[in-house]
């Protein structure tokens, strides 16, 4: 069962993180100010990253004064951190008003930092080898819930590096939530925002057909990560059962047609499940998908998962 996630009547003034450049302007005009004031704000809060308005020196004192009344400046707090020996990853756990919590990462190498995101509480697609799968879908993020945890981690990391790479593949099913991720996405991508090229950043799907071809259509040269794990409608429809909606003679086309249209690779996603997905005629058929579009292919060893039977 999903519920709802708090609306801004239950807790006071919008987060100002829900916004577009354009659409807080608008909510400012309503205001009797200024649009160009949205410019502002977003540089102090995404390039400078401060968070005080009394800090925000180039806004009215008086705005300063009342920018609380008209939108909420402040992140969600992180209710635990785990971090690797080497210090090269940290696994975030943020809580929502509502008490929701999701988890992101963000993961060092010499060359850049990613950041993981989720998208929802939960998930409703039930892959039989997953973790949050087993939570069942609990809500759906709005998109001031996305771009937080960017902020969050990016305030932890102490903002060393503007070359991040963002990738959906934490909690839940991006494409499924597809309004509020685009915002998100737009949002990150603003040019007086973050400005993250829409190049670093990835979407991942188990396969939802129409959302797919949606996503190629939003003229953003987004990378698309496809969750394929089998190369078989039969043991796809046990693996990923979203595959009975949108089998392989269906799912694989749109895979291409992204690809071409965007002028990106599409990543293949190929979890190694032992004994059952991981014989050479799984790796035969594999490579053959992949010959059939613009791809890579990334294997992950699969992490065993309490209460599931996979290897």
């Amino acid at each position: 069962m999903t519920t709802a996630p708090p609306t801004s009547r239950d807790l006071g003034p919008p987060s100002v993180y829900s916004f577009r450049r354009e659409d807080l302007a608008e909510r400012l005009s309503a205001e009797g100010l200024p649009g160009y004031r949205a410019t502002q704000l977003f540089t102090w809060l995404y390039q400078r990253h401060e968070h005080d308005p009394a800090a925000m020196t180039d806004l009215p004192s008086a705005l300063r004064r009342q920018i609380a009344d008209l939108v909420q400046l402040s992140l969600p707090p992180v209710a635990e951190m785990h971090e690797s020996p080497d210090r090269s990853t940290q696994k975030f756990v943020i809580q929502f008003a509502d008490g929701a919590r999701v988890e992101c990462v963000a993961m060092r190498t010499e060359r850049r930092v990613t950041l993981c995101l989720s998208s929802q509480v939960g998930c409703a697609l039930k892959c039989s080898f997953c973790a949050t799968g087993l939570m069942g879908l609990k809500r759906t993020l709005r998109p001031e819930e996305i771009v937080a945890q960017v902020l969050v981690m990016g305030e932890y990391l102490g903002w060393q590096d503007d070359r991040y790479n963002i990738v959906f593949m934490g909690m839940g099913e991006p494409l499924a939530n597809y309004g509020p991720v685009m915002s998100a996405i737009h949002i990150l991508h603003d040019p007086r925002g973050l400005n993250i090229g829409a190049r670093r950043i990835t979407v991942s799907t188990s396969g939802l057909v129409p959302q797919m071809r949606s996503l190629a259509g939003e003229g953003l040269p987004l990378g698309l990560a496809l969750s394929l794990h089998a190369t078989t409608d039969e043991l796809r429809n046990v693996l990923v059962p979203v595959n009975r909606r949108w089998p392989l003679a269906e799912l694989l086309p749109a895979a291409r047609e992204y690809g071409e249209r965007t002028g990106r690779r599409v990543t293949l996603e190929y979890t190694l499940i032992g004994g059952v997905n991981d014989r050479d005629e799984d790796a035969d058929r594999l490579s053959d998908v992949a010959r059939q579009m613009p791809s890579k292919i990334n294997l992950i060893p699969y992490n065993p998962v309490p209460g599931l039977d996979y290897q």
